[in-house]
């Protein structure tokens, strides 16, 4: 692990410990895991595991279209021009 410094209110600080008095955890803990959950809400995901999804969803979805792929400019020129 890497030791950083950082500063916090009153308010923040009285929060962390009730928090992690309360799963018997230490602050520093409720950190960590503060920053993984916010990590994961804003989709900050490590690029290999971005291409593994995404290439996951490749072939699942259908729209029934056939010239999708010749013609996808056209689709969403028509699709957004309202």
């Amino acid at each position: 692990m890497v030791r950083t410094q950082i500063q916090l209110s009153e308010n923040q600080v009285a929060m962390l410990k009730r928090i992690a008095a309360s799963q018997h955890k230490s602050m520093a803990a409720v950190i960590r895991q503060a920053v993984d959950f916010f990590a994961r809400s804003k989709d900050v995901a490590d690029p290999k595991k971005q291409r593994e999804r995404a290439m996951k969803a490749v072939g699942r979805f259908k729209s029934g279209v056939h010239d999708l792929s010749a013609n996808h400019d056209d689709y969403l020129a028509e699709a957004f021009s309202g």
